[in-house]
């Protein structure tokens, strides 16, 4: 019982990362329109959502094999 609740638990922490990744970003596209920041400075927050996100996709990816190992 408590691996699944620590899987679950997991799986909303990687949600979680990725809702706050995703939100951040776009905030920060949003307001960088509106200050008319260079596209450079873009370009810097947009590898830095990119980052994010592969930090989340590789969570995921932990997270589906210890599934993996549990099933055995």
């Amino acid at each position: 019982m408590t691996n699944e609740s620590d899987q679950a638990r997991r799986g909303r922490v990687i949600a979680l990362v990725i809702a706050i990744v995703g939100l951040t970003w776009l905030g920060l596209l949003a307001l960088g329109d509106t200050l008319g920041w260079s596209q450079r400075t873009l370009a810097f927050f947009d590898l830095a959502a990119l980052a994010g996100f592969a930090y989340a996709l590789w969570l995921l990816f932990g997270l589906w094999r210890a599934g993996q190992q549990n099933k055995d």
